[in-house]
C-alpha cells in the first residue's frame, strides 16, 4: 500500500515509529502481538482499526493522544459549550500519592516505609499530554548527588509503576534493601548497568535477577 493510500492513523503511526527509530516488529512485540502485526496493519490494511488496548499502549509509548492513532475524535468545544460554565469537578484531577521514602542518588538509602503522607494533584488532561493516562504513579524524593545535574538532592520524582516491557532509561530500583534512582541499561548476558549522571560515581553492573525495577522516572520537580 502506497503511503498516499494510507489512512491518516497509519501514516501517523509510521511517522512516529520512524521518528523514534523503532521498528514496527519491536512495537508489535511491545503490545503483545506477533512481530508482523503492525507491518500488516500499515502496509496491508489489516486489521482495519487497532484494538483499543493496542492503541492505548502505542499512544502511551509515543506520548500522543489516542485520536492520532484512530480513535474517534472527541466532540468539539462548540458541541460541549456547557463545559465552559461548569465548575471543575474532583474527577478532573488525579491524586498522586507522595510516599514517605527516598530513592538514593548517592551511596544508598534504606526505605522506611511506603506510606502516603500527602499527594500531588494532576489534571487528567496534563497526564494525557505526557502519555501517562491510567499510569500507576507515585512521588518520592531523591536523596544524594549521584544523578546531578539531571536530578538533584531533594527533587521529587514521579515514578510510573505500570507493568510494561523494560527499556533503558532512568528508573527507581531496589538492590537488596537499598532503593536507588539510576539510569538503567542492558549490559548483555542477563546483566544490567546502573549508571550515575555524576561521573564521580562509577557504573555498577549487576545480574538482572538481583534487581527489582520499581518503576520508570517520568517527571521531576524541585526548587530552582
Amino acid at each position: 500500500m502506497a503511503q498516499s493510500d494510507m489512512s491518516p492513523e497509519r501514516v501517523r503511526l509510521l511517522d512516529l515509529a520512524q521518528g523514534r527509530g523503532v521498528s514496527l516488529s519491536s512495537l508489535s512485540e511491545m503490545i503483545g502481538r506477533n512481530s508482523a502485526y503492525l507491518q500488516q496493519f500499515i502496509k496491508r490494511g489489516t486489521p482495519k482499526k487497532l484494538e483499543e488496548g493496542d492503541r492505548a499502549k502505542l499512544a502511551q509509548f509515543f506520548g500522543v493522544d489516542e485520536s492520532e492513532l484512530g480513535v474517534a475524535a472527541l466532540p468539539s468545544v462548540k458541541d460541549k459549550s456547557y463545559i465552559d460554565s461548569a465548575p471543575a469537578s474532583e474527577s478532573t484531577y488525579v491524586e498522586v500519592p507522595r510516599l514517605d521514602i527516598g530513592a538514593s542518588a548517592g551511596p544508598g538509602a534504606l526505605p522506611v516505609g511506603e506510606e502516603s503522607f500527602d499527594a500531588f494533584r494532576f489534571s487528567h488532561r496534563w497526564l494525557a499530554e505526557q502519555g501517562l493516562s491510567g499510569s500507576q504513579l507515585s512521588a518520592i524524593k531523591v536523596e544524594g548527588d549521584s544523578m546531578e545535574p539531571l536530578l538533584n538532592n531533594g527533587d521529587e520524582i514521579l515514578v510510573d509503576r505500570s507493568p510494561r516491557p523494560f527499556r533503558d532509561g532512568v528508573h527507581v530500583v531496589r538492590l537488596g534493601e537499598t532503593l536507588m534512582v539510576k539510569r538503567v541499561a542492558s549490559a548483555g548476558g542477563g546483566r544490567l548497568a546502573l549508571l550515575s549522571q555524576n561521573l564521580a560515581y562509577p557504573p555498577v553492573n549487576v545480574e538482572a535477577q538481583d534487581v527489582e525495577i520499581i518503576g520508570r522516572v517520568v517527571w521531576k520537580g524541585g526548587r530552582i
